[in-house]
């Protein structure tokens, strides 16, 4: 779908062969030559002297975080796109906290920054192939970090004082397996502690 042409966009890059194949790609889709920035003071400037309505920044810029800019502009009316090389699910996050509608990685087929810009101009979330895949594989990361029923049975028990013996007793399993789930538990929360300290850790979470 051709976004409208009555659409003032403002591309914010310090590199100026990206501003410029960011432009002919903007205007393959119709739009009109957009606004160029290279630094925060440039783009609050041409924000302050026009309206704009849709800005696409990139995060790394020599004057400082591209985010920064974001308040800003979605202020006074702008709706943002990300365009950045930063494929992180954190930094994704942290940009779509920031009243970011679209992301897009600058590794992305060229075709992912015109579908981003038609869904933003119409209001809708976008997030480019990249960006998604990314929020999905840490989904699923954080997702198999998450103790078990069995594990946070045993954990529980550990804060309760029980010895190895007794939480084998009460759950109907070997002291064996009851060391196994230490590991276990230990290496899912990204601890590298002794059975000692994590009984320590187990106390202390159980209080809280």
């Amino acid at each position: 779908m051709e976004a409208p042409v009555a659409c003032t966009v403002l591309l914010v890059d310090d590199h100026p062969a990206v501003r410029q194949g960011l432009a002919a790609l903007l205007a393959s889709n119709g739009l009109p030559s957009p606004l160029q920035a290279s630094t925060f003071e440039e783009a609050r400037a041409i924000a302050d002297d026009n309206k704009v309505d849709l800005a696409v920044i990139d995060l790394s810029l020599e004057s400082g975080d591209g985010l920064d800019l974001v308040p800003d502009l979605a202020c006074r009316g702008a709706r943002v796109i990300v365009y950045s090389m930063f494929e992180d699910a954190r930094t994704i996050r942290r940009s779509l906290q920031y009243w970011v509608l679209g992301y897009v990685t600058k590794r992305d087929d060229p075709a992912c920054l015109l579908e981003a810009v038609d869904h933003v101009r119409r209001g809708e979330p976008y997030l480019s192939v990249r960006a998604a895949n990314a929020l999905k594989e840490a989904d699923g990361a954080e997702q198999d970090k998450e103790l078990s029923e069995r594990e946070q049975q045993v954990l529980s028990l550990m804060g309760q004082g029980e010895s190895n013996i007794g939480i084998a007793a009460t759950l109907g399993i070997s002291v064996r397996t009851v060391e196994t789930y230490y590991a276990r538990i230990s290496e899912k929360l990204g601890l590298s502690l002794s059975v000692r300290e994590l009984r320590k850790y187990a106390i202390r979470h159980s209080n809280e």
